[in-house]
């Protein structure tokens, strides 16, 4: 079994749930987080003056799925995410161990 975490921008999570409802998948868990890489932070507006932010918005989803289907998972993770610019986000994948 693995583990995948991604972190995504917020706008294509919904859509990135509604590609991995047809995946066969063991669990999964969103979280919205707040992150610093390559992007650096953004500038926003509120009530019409212009600030700086340093931590960017994210959405992490984390799931759960069996070693065969890792990498049909992941292909769909990719299709919905990547844009090719910078903050797409990241893809981390981890052997679970198994105690029952």
């Amino acid at each position: 079994m693995k583990q995948i975490v991604t972190v995504i921008r917020p706008h294509l999570a919904e859509e990135l749930l509604a590609s991995l409802r047809r995946a066969p998948i063991e669990a999964l868990s969103v979280m919205e987080v707040k992150g610093y890489g390559r992007q650096k932070s953004y500038v926003d507006e509120y009530q019409k003056t212009e600030y700086s932010e340093a931590f960017v918005p994210k959405v992490e989803v984390t799931l759960w799925v069996d070693d065969s289907r890792c990498d049909e998972v992941l292909q769909k993770i990719v299709a919905v995410t990547r844009s090719g610019r910078i903050g797409d986000g990241k893809i981390f994948v981890m052997p679970v161990a198994s105690f029952m």
